[in-house]
């Protein structure tokens, strides 16, 4: 056992993990926080995508005590008192049907954007596109979710 601390969400956590704990499972099992999801197991789908420093990471894949003294963001930790702009454009959108993969596609959205602007250039829909090539989802053919990360870029 190791004792992995970080920040999640705002709070400060702490707690002794299984060195073999992924990232995802500490998140939802340890600390309950359910809105990252688990799909494929193999790093292929994006349900489980979580920003690590500010980063979109598939939490499958990393290791819980690989995030020790990390600033984690799930998808409950987005919004504040509002819907965040990305979240919003969901809605208005339609850019989800079952959910899901709609956590995963939110957090791969807000970073994309963020990237985006930080480095000056256009986010266009095939821009778009190319960069949700980690993210599968399987009900809405991606138009809806495309026209949402295009409307939360002018907003973010």
């Amino acid at each position: 056992m190791t004792t992995v601390s970080m920040t999640v969400n705002g709070k400060a956590v702490s707690s002794d993990v299984e060195d073999r704990t992924l990232l995802v499972d500490f998140i939802r099992e340890q600390l309950r926080l359910t809105g990252t999801h688990v799909g494929c197991d193999t790093s292929q789908c994006g349900a489980c995508v979580v920003h690590v420093n500010g980063t979109a990471m598939k939490s499958c894949t990393m290791l819980a005590v690989s995030a020790n003294d990390a600033d984690i963001t799930t998808i409950e930790g987005v919004a504040n008192d509002d819907l965040h702009p990305m979240q919003k454009a969901f809605n208005d959108n339609h850019g989800l049907q079952c959910g899901f993969c709609t956590p995963g596609m939110i957090m791969s959205g807000i970073d994309m954007v963020n990237r985006y602007k930080a480095e000056g250039k256009k986010l266009d829909e095939t821009a778009i596109r190319h960069e949700l090539e980690g993210n599968i989802c399987r009900c809405t053919g991606y138009h809806n979710i495309v026209k949402s990360i295009s409307q939360a870029a002018g907003e973010m």
